[in-house]
């Protein structure tokens, strides 16, 4: 069962938004808040796979809420939808953690292959908004002084599992630290080998070893 939850302040976009989410599959269950608070206890009380998140919320903002999830429940992508798709707020939800960007211009079906991406263990962004961002990820590719996570774009949750594979752990123990199926561990793992570039485990550890022994 796929669960998704969608915040949403305005009533007719969230209702659209959770029907949309049903082409998923048959076995996709909806949840649909209107704020912050009722996103925590949601968060709180389901096991949420991931979250889609409007930037403009009442009271505590997409922007500011987005860091906070990362915080509270890392293991749960988060792809922001929002009307605001310039380069600089595209490029600030991204280094605060999120999975995705889609804006809401764009359409139904870029929606859907956005979420499916993510939840597949990719980072998504349209090539329209890739361009935008092309040269802040780019610096933020070369400059070896930041930290594994910023510098391959790597989600607050895949930063976690790639900390556990450096120490060795397996992926059934890792599953049982973080909670997660060993099916998400291994999408997480294959995500992150994807993003940094190496072949197997090993060669992730190696470069997390390497980072730690030079800081």
């Amino acid at each position: 069962m796929l669960r998704l939850l969608v915040v949403e302040d305005h009533a007719l976009v969230r209702e659209g938004l959770l029907a949309t989410l049903k082409n998923l599959g048959a076995e996709t269950q909806t949840f649909g808040v209107k704020d912050a608070g009722e996103a925590v206890g949601v968060l709180e009380t389901e096991d949420i796979d991931m979250m889609i998140l409007d930037l403009m919320l009442p009271g505590t903002k997409g922007l500011t809420f987005l860091p906070l999830v990362r915080r509270r429940f890392p293991t749960v992508p988060v792809v922001i939808l929002s009307a605001l798709d310039d380069a600089d707020t595209v490029s600030r939800v991204m280094k605060d953690g999120a999975s995705g960007f889609v804006s809401k211009s764009g359409s139904s079906t870029e929606l859907l292959d956005a979420l499916r991406a993510v939840l597949s263990g990719e980072i998504y962004l349209p090539p329209k908004l890739r361009k935008l961002t092309k040269n802040s990820e780019s610096a933020q590719g070369e400059g070896k002084g930041k930290p594994l996570g910023q510098r391959f774009g790597l989600t607050a949750a895949q930063v976690r599992v790639l900390e556990l594979v450096a120490e060795g752990c397996s992926n059934r123990r890792i599953s049982e630290l973080l909670g997660l199926t060993e099916g998400t561990v291994k999408i997480h793992v294959s995500a992150i080998m994807k993003a940094m570039g190496v072949s197997n485990r090993s060669e992730a550890a190696l470069m997390v070893s390497r980072k730690r022994r030079y800081n």
